[in-house]
């Protein structure tokens, strides 16, 4: 243990492990140039001192490199955090166009029976729109065999109902006009095709009904008549002719729906009026 005499002053060498070094007391102006300076660097240590700083400063930024080294990920670290992520958004883009082709696999068939019950439901209600009052008239057949000319084709027996209120398919060049009659026909290539006209039309019986395609599905309409000799139903293609040679109104309708490579039929039936109390 380094015993320090009274008055004199020791460097801070001795706390980095240098022995201690007496400091030079301050002279006169008129002295000599060597000073030393109170718990500052010494005459003999001076020039020691600043490289010391120098290497303290990189010893500490080296320190600090180590660190953040020790801190902070490598890049193989990195790398194989983004294969994982890959790895996982594939899968899980595999999974959702997995699910999607689940649930969407069988949405052609599910759409085409919406639509074959839509356009049956549609047929029913406008031909029984046509059957009750007030469209039906006391000692008429509500639905019955006429003869109608198309815009582009010969005159042929079509079955004809009449609407009083008209329907949502019909597109008016003006205003709307009730009493509208009204027929079906299924042509190839086109679908089933609802011709409609006004009887308060100025020229209703000269010109040709209007058009508008129920659905472009359709590919065939055939008629069901009942047999009563045979109690049993009948299909035919054409109207069916009665020994007088008139065509003869069907008991039900038959479509029948294509898309694709799938085929449906329904079969509408005819409302026909029966005996019943009088409407008041």
């Amino acid at each position: 243990m380094n015993e320090r005499a009274p008055g004199l002053k020791f460097c801070d060498c001795e706390v980095r492990g240098a022995p201690p070094v007496r400091l030079l007391p301050r002279r006169s102006p008129g002295g000599p140039s060597v000073r030393g300076r109170l718990g500052g660097e010494c005459a003999d240590h001076g020039g020691r001192r600043g490289a010391d700083r120098g290497d303290g400063r990189r010893r500490c930024a080296r320190r600090d490199l180590r660190q953040a080294r020790v801190r902070g990920f490598t890049l193989l670290e990195i790398l194989l955090a983004l294969a994982l992520v890959a790895l996982l958004l594939v899968a899980l883009n595999t999974f959702i166009f997995s699910m999607g082709e689940l649930w969407g696999k069988g949405a052609d068939v599910r759409l085409f029976d919406q639509h074959v019950r839509a356009v049956t439901r549609f047929l029913e209600h406008e031909l029984r729109a046509s059957a009750l009052p007030p469209a039906a008239r006391a000692y008429s057949v509500p639905i019955a065999l006429q003869e109608v000319r198309p815009q582009n084709g010969a005159m042929e027996k079509m079955l004809t109902f009449e609407l009083p209120a008209g329907s949502r398919l019909f597109r008016w060049p003006e205003r709307a006009l009730p009493e509208v009659v009204c027929s079906f026909q299924a042509r190839a290539n086109e679908g089933l095709v609802l011709l409609w006209h006004s009887r308060l039309e100025k020229n209703f019986e000269t010109d040709a009904p209007r058009e508008t395609v129920v659905t472009p599905l359709v590919s065939g309409l055939t008629y069901d008549y009942w047999e009563v000799d045979t109690k049993r139903w009948v299909t035919e293609t054409s109207l069916k002719m009665d020994p007088q040679g008139q065509p003869m109104t069907p008991q039900r309708l038959r479509l029948k729906f294509a898309y694709a490579k799938m085929t449906r039929e329904s079969v509408v039936t005819l409302p026909m009026p029966g005996e019943g109390l009088p409407v008041f």
